[in-house]
């Protein structure tokens, strides 16, 4: 029996072992200094454009912009980026400080996860009415290219960042983009897909 019961134990531990220690990393999304433009609209084109930023180690961030509304795309994307744009209905932007779940086994660090807050007009064209959310965004990675927002995190939610944060570890790595029901925790305005 006390060997059955050190095989499980040691089994256990070697499981926990190859598991790799989950940790966030900041880094900053100001478009001004951040981001470069690699398509706009020109001259009676309406009000559009699309932006490559510096993400964490290699991994972009590519925010497309729209009539007042942002679409942020975390890792490396598929051939067809048409299929990716997700944003609120109403008027929103993009926070200036992006949460990375990251986990490290030994040199190797790899995101799988962002969180984002995005402040959203919730009264139409009254700018002053604003709610912010956390977005809890699956990161593509080079072998699959698959991305996609898997939570949505009213601000005014009790412990917000970490409701966030336990999302993104439990649900991320193994969220099918397309397939999977995107999490809604608390009050948070209309999102989907937005055709400019």
């Amino acid at each position: 029996m006390r060997s059955i019961l050190t095989v499980l134990v040691l089994a256990g531990f070697c499981q926990c072992a190859s598991a790799g220690e989950v940790a966030s990393v900041y880094t900053d999304l100001v478009t001004e200094k951040d981001c470069l433009t690699y398509a706009e609209a020109g001259k009676d084109d309406g009000d559009w454009a699309e932006l490559a930023c510096a993400g964490y180690l290699g991994y972009p961030v590519l925010l497309s912009y729209g009539d007042a509304r942002e679409s942020v795309f975390f890792g490396f994307p598929p051939e067809d980026m048409t299929t990716t744009w997700e944003s609120f209905s109403g008027f929103n932007s993009s926070g200036a400080k992006v949460e990375w779940r990251v986990e490290k086994t030994g040199n190797v660090s790899t995101p799988f996860a962002a969180i984002h807050r995005r402040s959203v007009s919730i009264s139409g064209e009254d700018a002053e009415k604003q709610a912010d959310v956390l977005v809890v965004a699956k990161v593509a990675q080079m072998e699959g290219r698959q991305g996609c927002t898997v939570a949505l995190v009213a601000g005014t939610s009790p412990n917000a960042n970490e409701e966030a944060r336990k999302i993104a570890d439990e649900k991320a790595r193994s969220f099918a983009c397309g397939k999977d029901k995107r999490i809604t925790v608390g009050d948070v305005p209309a999102f989907g897909r937005v055709d400019n």
